[in-house]
Parts: C-alpha cells; structure tokens; sequence
C-alpha cells in the first residue's frame, strides 16, 4: 500500500526490516540526508507512534506513515516551541523577550532567524517568511509561512482566513464590565503610539474585552482585535485607565513578574493551501495564574 493524503504517505509492511531500510526503498525519490531529517523530525510514524529510531524493528503489516504537519518535538529551540509545521506553515510558541523579526538594535537574536535557523537544517535552501508580528514583550502563538505563495496568501487575505485571534491581558487595577474599546492610533517619531477618540490622520483600531477574573489590585482579560494595528492592546488598556502589567512604556506602575502581561492565547486560520481550519492555542504563562489562587 501507498496511500497519499496531501503531502503525507503511508506504506504497509510486507516482510521484517528495520525503519531507515524501508524508508529508503518506499522512498527513492528523496536523498538519503532528507529521510533522515525526517526521522529525527520525529515525521516518522510506526503504528500511529512517532519514532526517531533510524533500526527500530518493523514487523509484516505494521503501517509505516509519513506526517508532515507533526510538530518536531524533539526540536530544541530556545525561546520557542514548535506547535505545528507543514510544508507551507510554521505556527510556534514564542517567549516573551524575543523579537518576532530582526530591528536596528537586535539582527541576531529573533525567533525570524531562529527558525530560519532550524528550516536550514533539513536543506539549506529552506526559508521562512514573515507573515505577522508579535511585540517582543509579547508571549504566545504566532506564525509564520514556509514559502513565498503561502505567505502572499495569507497576507493579502488575512481578514478574510484568520478567524480567531485571542489574547490574554493582565492588567493593573479592579474591572467588573466587558466592552469594546474604538480610538484612532498614530505613531510618533520616538516610535511611541498615541491614541485619539475622533478620527484624525491614524489608523481605525478596535478592541473587545471580557473579564475573565479579578481581585483588588488586577484584571485577567479576554481580548479580542477587529483590527491588529502595532501596541494596540497595550495603548487600548492604557486608554481605559488600566494599563497591561509591566507596561512601563504605557503607564504601567507595577511590574511584578519582570515581563508585560500580554499573551497570544490562540490563533484561528483557514489554512493557505489545503484551505483546513486550523485552531492553535498557546498555554497561559503560570505568572498570570498566579495573582488568582
């Protein structure tokens, strides 16, 4: 059997071998240095079981499966965890800290060359692509593209395939109410954004909140974006007089966990190229538990 689903294969087993034999028989069209890299990928299935163990015993009918939407969890990769990759996207869990893309200051050290990095190592052709951003105080899911046409895709048609962007916000003080929050941002030449209520030569931003949780001196929120313009959340917060946790650039007085209280919660996109809805979520940091036991 060579069943073919998209990009993926699978082959039954006809008579006792060890795994890497069999991969390149089934697969003599791939270089030998590309089945590895697919085995310690951790791409290779026996059995619904993921395997890097280039003998490992195969046995007549065991199934033998190529997967390359599996995230590579043996993949180390400071700052970041890898929650899914095919061969057109990339969706990761980035670490408040790191850069989403290289500025003046920071050219080395961003999750963009990090992963870069990483796609090299299965042939040094790979790229990534830039698809969206998250501010380096921000944690949580992002993506990125894998090839140019995907990333065109995805940014050209960004409304119309991202379906949920969820973030969770801590910020300072009590908030009892849910409600929408629509103000005018502009940037200055400091590279600080400003917000204004009336309508004046910025950008139209508008931002949902619903509270999730709250004590004496802070605020969990759900957030939502209709629009995704730069700091948003952060200067929306400080508008309604409740600015994110360790957001000293947007009025924050507290800092208590040396990071801001901003994560990417999920990220809801209708894939490039197979057109499948896909939902990733990003773990709440436990700093921000913490403040509700």
């Amino acid at each position: 059997m060579n069943r073919r689903n998209g990009r993926d294969a699978a082959w039954e087993v006809h008579e006792a071998t060890e795994l890497l034999k069999f991969l390149f028989e089934v697969m003599p069209e791939r270089s030998k240095k590309t089945v590895k890299t697919m085995l310690g990928r951790g791409h290779v299935f026996i059995n619904n079981e993921s395997t890097s163990q280039f003998n490992a015993p195969l046995a007549q009918g065991d199934i033998v499966e190529i997967r390359t939407s599996a995230p590579n969890k043996k993949a180390k990769i400071k700052g970041i965890e890898i929650l899914h990759e095919d061969t057109d996207v990339i969706v990761v869990n980035k670490e408040a800290g790191l850069l989403s893309i290289a500025s003046e200051k920071d050219n080395e050290n961003t999750a963009f060359r990090l992963l870069s990095d990483y796609v090299k190592r299965a042939h040094p052709q790979n790229r990534i692509y830039v698809v969206h951003r998250l501010d380096r105080e921000t944690s949580g899911v992002m993506m990125y593209a894998k090839n140019k046409k995907a990333q065109q895709v995805l940014q050209h048609n960004w409304k119309q395939l991202v379906s949920e962007r969820t973030y969770i916000a801590l910020v300072e003080g009590r908030m009892t109410e849910d409600g929408t929050i629509t103000t005018w941002l502009t940037e200055d030449k400091t590279l600080t954004m400003h917000s204004s209520k009336t309508p004046n030569n910025g950008k139209k931003a508008v931002t949902y909140y619903k509270v999730l949780n709250t004590n004496r001196t802070q605020t969990l929120l759900k957030v939502n974006l209709e629009t995704g313009r730069k700091n948003q959340i952060r200067i929306h917060m400080k508008e309604l007089g409740h600015p994110i946790v360790g957001d000293k650039k947007y009025g924050a007085v507290t800092n208590p966990f040396r990071r801001i209280g901003l994560h990417a919660n999920v990220l809801a996109f209708t894939h490039p190229t197979t057109n499948k809805a896909m939902r990733f979520e990003a773990e709440l940091p436990k700093v921000f538990k913490m403040s509700f036991k």
